[in-house]
């Protein structure tokens, strides 16, 4: 590998800054790899790429992404626009010989994601997905827990995923609410719980799901009011082969702010961790005399790889930022030749098969198996 690798950035929100962020401070942090060089920039107007472009340290601005795809001195490209582009700027990208970071979902469509994963295959380059939860060493900590055997045999999982950020009735419409997005919460939020599902036990093989809009409309810009079209609440019965789930998403739950809980339940134990206490997990073990029995809290430490490349005393704590950090490190070790800790495009179509499945079976009211290739 080089000692460089040129990195383009298209969708400059806050997931774009995200990226940025994550490619200037991969090196200094891991101490590896090629030394990501910020070399082009795309926002949908030529002020704000250049004002971005300014601020993130790109060496180029422009409104065409187009032109960033083509730039011979691009390698690798982060997608970080809203879902509806994803599709066309992906394949485009795997086309013209880059690598791809594209943030999840993968696609509005399945039909979509499924260009994009063949896309991928033909190309031969890498092309992963944002799904930088399953970066957090604590997760890796629980991986390492339920393969050691520490609770057991895994018979039931439970897993919420709760924001307010769409919970006020007169909060705006926006883009999140347009059927152009996707189904709503499955798509924007379930992905991620069942991302960490597919790491640590296995991609879900029956679902039963039902969606719900706890508003029928939002106000807009001019003072009317529009239909909101996707929903912003997912409840889901699924089944990993013997293990039954539970999973529940809400997009409007007042007081929630970034919460992913997550309860395993083992034939000797349990596990539980929530994503906004992110720096800690608590295992029961069902050993030794009931009297001293409980939940044993743990935090993390630099004994969980790799919080010690960022600090050094446990207890500091990481953040959501460092997560990303971590995910753009896989990604350039995956680009490398080695085993990264990734979500590839293949993995992620899998994903995608799982929420359309819980689509379907929104519709038809009634459980969906989900026919695997291979399986």
């Amino acid at each position: 590998m080089t000692d460089t690798i040129g990195v383009g950035l298209i969708g400059t929100g806050y997931m774009g800054k995200c990226h940025a962020l994550a490619w200037t401070s991969a090196k200094p942090v891991f101490g590896s790899g090629p030394r990501p060089r910020l070399v082009h920039l795309a926002e949908a107007n030529i002020d704000l790429a250049r004002q971005r472009a300014e601020e993130f340290s790109f060496e180029r601005a422009t409104a065409d992404w187009r032109d960033l795809i083509t730039n011979p001195e691009v390698e690798v490209v982060s997608i970080t626009t809203p879902n509806a582009f994803h599709a066309e700027m992906a394949v485009a990208a795997l086309e013209a010989g880059k690598h791809v970071w594209c943030e999840k979902p993968m696609a509005v469509g399945f039909s979509e994601a499924q260009r994009m994963e063949a896309a991928a295959r033909k190309s031969g380059k890498v092309a992963i997905l944002g799904y930088n939860y399953i970066q957090n060493p604590l997760v890796r900590q629980i991986g390492d827990l339920i393969a050691s055997g520490a609770i057991g045999t895994v018979n039931h999982v439970r897993v919420e995923m709760d924001e307010d950020f769409m919970a006020d009735p007169e909060a705006q419409f926006y883009w999140k609410s347009e059927a152009s997005s996707g189904y709503g919460a499955l798509d924007d939020f379930a992905v991620h719980p069942l991302s960490l599902l597919r790491t640590l036990i296995g991609n879900p093989t029956r679902v039963f799901a039902h969606q719900s809009k706890p508003y029928p409309d939002r106000p807009t810009v001019d003072g009317t009011r529009r239909t909101v079209e996707t929903f912003d609440i997912a409840s889901v019965l699924f089944e990993i082969g013997s293990i039954s789930g539970v999973l529940s998403v809400n997009r409007s739950a007042w007081g929630r702010k970034g919460r992913i809980a997550l309860q395993i339940f083992g034939s000797n134990g349990s596990i539980v961790y929530d994503q906004e206490r992110m720096n800690e997990l608590q295992i029961y073990r069902a050993t030794g005399p009931a009297s001293a029995q409980g939940y044993q809290t743990i935090i993390a430490a630099p004994a969980h790889k790799p919080y010690d490349r960022f600090i050094p005393a446990p207890g500091h704590g990481l953040g959501f930022n460092d997560l990303k950090v971590i995910e753009c490190h896989e990604l350039l070790r995956t680009i490398a030749g080695e085993k990264g800790r990734v979500v590839d495009f293949t993995h992620g179509l899998e994903i995608e098969r799982t929420v359309h499945a819980m689509a379907r079976s929104h519709d038809q009211q009634g459980w969906v198996t989900i026919e695997r290739p291979g399986t």
